[in-house]
């Protein structure tokens, strides 16, 4: 019996096993479920394969990569894997895209890259952290400070209000719920400080420093290509690949040429991120720039999503840049057309659209808190936003709980609003692999030249968007091989002209054409190859031809000697 997993809540780990199970269960035709490796703390990292298994079978097919939840609060992706799971299986033989999707190509999708992270962030009493829960830089590490908790038992992680005379906070005269600072030159006033919900370990009855995490893991710079050093970034672990997560999923990318792209969910911002995170647009190759450019249009217009380069729109200052990243190691180490797509806007839903996705947390205008109270009024019922309440600190005596739902509402969809959201991006997902090379044959001829002597000639093709090569990048690279045509005789045949194994090399696909016939342009032939043999044999045997391509598939064709 299929049961259809709902979209309006974040699952924990084994609900979310259960329900990917279900689907293998369900339509074994479709999906199969497989472990690529542990956490930290020895959970099975899940990864789903989604093809047509009566046509072949996925490593003999273009694949798309999609993760989700490599950070522990950002919840929605996996959500957003589990959502775009049941699309597929129910849009196939039904819609006409997936359908022609899943017979010639490949999902590899792994809902929860970080199992550990995403555990705590779900529990009864949460916890925040970036990423896993290996102690790390120090394992030692036991300042005094103030450790965010759910000191209240609600299942919610809030700020504190505290009266305080040298406060940086007071409460805004539009609206009583709102804080807003205090003037540079402003006294006189009531004046509070915020401090994030939680206990203070050692406190001296006068400071409250914040207490460093013993976690300070982050897997998105834990990738291999241009990794620092923790003195040079925060979070980058120990070396390229040292938490198992990353290196499960590198592994397995690295092992599967047949993968032609790559997306991973992230929260929020409500934007399609491309490399590079850590240089200029100059350093790309026009080309790659050109297609990553189309393929963000496409991307814009099926999710409402603006699509950017994290250097040049979402970093925080001219000094600072990200590295290690899995977009960027995709396209640099692989020549895959990456994505980072951060789910999510609180700031769109409420109406803010011209803002910069970073610096808005740095500066913005009173207006835009007023917009989001407004829609969380109107729109969430005032659930988004928790009015402050009294409640009586275990240290810190009487002080006022409330503010932002951080996971529910700032971080992650809220519940009634989440299956919508993530309802985003299947369309786009299923576009972006219906452009990857696909190879298929365009001609096969036998011909007979003597007695029991034949020449064949066979013609295959890249029917795809993309080159077999994917991108200038993995072409210089040389990360794949190009197209082999190999050629099986029948016992007791020889090959008088040829050789059995021939590789024609990479073929084009029609990224690269104009986008009008204009001037002295013309569509070369060069998305096929051409191979010719003489075989002696005696007439009525088969051949078999065989074309590979790791990122165009494979093709296979048997041919009767008459």
């Amino acid at each position: 019996m299929i049961n259809p997993p709902t979209f309006n809540h974040y699952y924990r780990y084994n609900e979310l096993v259960t329900v990917l199970q279900n689907y293998a269960n369900n339509y074994p035709h479709l999906v199969r479920l497989e472990t690529m490796g542990q956490s930290h703390e020895n959970r099975d990292l899940w990864l789903v394969t989604v093809t047509c298994w009566e046509t072949g079978l996925a490593r003999e097919k273009p694949a798309l990569w999609v993760d989700g939840n490599i950070h522990s609060v950002e919840l929605a992706p996996s959500v957003a894997c589990v959502y775009f799971l049941e699309t597929l299986v129910r849009g196939y033989e039904q819609d006409p895209d997936i359908t022609r999707c899943l017979k010639t190509r490949a999902f590899y999708i792994c809902p929860r890259v970080n199992p550990d992270g995403a555990e705590l962030a779900l529990a009864d009493s949460p916890q925040f952290l970036r990423s896993g829960t290996r102690f790390y830089p120090y394992s030692d590490l036991d300042l005094p400070g103030l450790v965010m908790e759910d000191i209240d038992g609600d299942g919610r992680i809030l700020m504190m209000r505290i009266p305080d005379g040298n406060g940086n906070w007071k409460v805004c005269p539009d609206d009583s719920r709102l804080m807003i600072p205090r003037e540079p030159t402003e006294v006189g006033g009531e004046y509070y400080r915020l401090l994030p919900e939680g206990k203070i370990d050692q406190y001296d009855g006068v400071l409250i420093p914040t207490k460093p995490l013993k976690q300070q893991l982050d897997f998105n710079r834990n990738f291999p290509v241009c990794w620092r050093e923790e003195g040079e970034q925060q979070g980058a672990g120990d070396y390229p690949t040292s938490e198992p997560e990353v290196r499960a999923l590198v592994d397995f990318i690295t092992q599967h040429p047949n993968i032609t792209g790559a997306v991973s969910f992230h929260t929020m911002s409500g934007v399609l991120l491309r490399p590079y995170s850590y240089q200029d647009d100059e350093k790309f190759s026009h080309q790659d720039l050109t297609i990553y450019q189309k393929i963000a249009k496409k991307g814009t217009e099926l999710t409402g999503y603006p699509a950017v380069s994290v250097y040049h729109g979402f970093r925080q200052h001219h000094e600072s840049y990200v590295t290690g990243a899995f977009d960027d190691w995709c396209y640099e180490a692989l020549g895959l057309f990456a994505w980072t797509v951060e789910i999510w806007s609180p700031q769109q839903q409420a109406g803010i659209t011209d803002y910069d996705y970073v610096k808005w947390y740095e500066e913005h205008p009173l207006e835009d808190d007023l917009k989001l109270l407004a829609w969380n009024d109107q729109v969430l019922g005032g659930k988004g936003y928790i009015n402050w309440y009294p409640f009586e600190h275990p240290q810190l005596g009487m002080v006022e709980l409330g503010g932002w739902d951080e996971v529910y509402f700032w971080r992650n969809p809220p519940h009634e609003l989440l299956e919508k959201e993530v309802s985003r991006f299947p369309g786009w997902l299923v576009w972006h692999l219906l452009i990857s090379p696909l190879l298929d044959w365009y001609e096969m001829k036998v011909q007979r030249v003597g007695s029991e002597v034949f020449l064949l000639r066979v013609l295959v093709q890249n029917t795809g968007w993309l080159p077999t090569y994917i991108s200038q990048k993995g072409r210089r690279k040389k990360q794949v091989q190009g197209c082999i045509v190999t050629l099986k005789l029948p016992e007791g045949a020889s090959l008088e002209l040829g050789e059995r194994t021939v590789n024609v090399g990479h073929l084009e696909g029609r990224a690269y054409k104009p986008s009008a016939p204009a001037g002295r342009v013309g569509d070369e032939t060069s998305d096929r190859a051409k191979i010719e043999w003489i075989v002696r044999a005696p007439a009525g045997g088969t051949v078999e031809v065989t074309a590979k391509c790791d990122r165009a598939g494979v093709v296979r064709r048997q041919i009767e000697l008459v």
